[in-house]
């Protein structure tokens, strides 16, 4: 996703982390979990993933408690993380209720910026590459505060992207979600790039994966639909709360570190055996 090995572990910490958050919890201890070609990739470099990864686990106050390295052909690295959360206070993607509205607190746009990124179309130093590594690498902070602000659900968006990650709610609340295409906080040129192709196959296959549960505007073009598909690396949280209640949950995420909280739609009445998500 980045080249920068200090990024790159900040980055695989944030989304790491995120997985506690989505669901209310607050994180406390994490592992390294570390794959790397021992005879191609210096010392130094997966040295400066662990340094990354560190600082951002220092800034969620979360303890690195050791790790597990191993031989392979390429480098992986992600965290285990272990967190808390009392068990009334359990954030799920299966709550949210007719009448909620739907915040989302990351711009969308991951996917085809690193696609971008890859193919030397947006060198590191560009304010798009700056926008990309700051929204991978903001923290999901306020998820430990949505059950106490009385959200309802909560998801973070990852590799299904915001359709499929929608979806699930949808399909688990046993509910429509509808989300206005144009409230939604997109990183630049993330929409102008999908529609040149900068893309992956994550993307067509949500696109498989969704096709029958979602319904998109006839305006909807491949590159709309791409965006809407795109997969997502350390993403923000969909959050299912009341409308009297959105508000302040929109200004605890703003002031947890979120990029951004606009409300992007609401929850409807789902039709048996309709779709569980339209765009408008």
């Amino acid at each position: 996703m980045v080249d920068d090995p200090r990024e790159f572990g900040a980055v695989a910490a944030a989304n790491s982390l995120s997985d506690v958050y989505a669901m209310g919890g607050r994180p406390l201890m994490a592992l390294n979990l570390c794959g790397f070609p021992e005879d191609e990739v210096p010392a130094a470099v997966i040295g400066e993933i662990f340094a990354g990864a560190a600082e951002k686990c220092a800034e969620a106050d979360v303890a690195v408690a050791g790790g597990h390295t191993v031989r392979d052909v390429e480098i992986k690295f992600g965290l285990s993380v272990t967190g808390v959360v009392h068990p009334d206070r359990i954030l799920r993607n299966t709550g949210a209720r007719p009448g909620d509205l739907l915040l989302l607190t990351k711009p969308l746009g991951t996917g085809a910026l690193a696609a971008a990124h890859k193919k030397g179309e947006l060198p590191p130093g560009s304010a798009g590459y700056a926008a990309l590594v700051a929204t991978m690498t903001a923290l999901n902070r306020c998820g430990e505060l949505l059950a106490g602000l009385g959200a309802r659900a909560a998801t973070d968006i990852t590799g299904f992207g915001l359709t499929g990650h929608a979806c699930e709610m949808g399909r688990g609340s046993d509910a429509l979600l509808e989300i206005e295409i144009d409230a939604l906080p997109l990183l630049p040129d993330a929409l102008a790039l999908c529609a040149a192709g900068f893309t992956c196959g994550g993307t067509r296959a949500n696109l498989g994966y969704t096709r029958k549960l979602v319904v998109y505007p006839e305006s909807a073009d491949d590159g709309l639909r791409g965006l809407l598909n795109d997969p997502q690396t350390s993403g923000g949280l969909l959050i299912a709360a009341p409308p009297d209640r959105a508000a302040a949950i929109a200004a605890a995420a703003l002031d947890a570190g979120a990029p951004c909280a606009p409300v992007i739609g609401r929850v409807a009445d789902r039709v048996a055996g309709g779709p569980c998500l339209r765009f408008v």
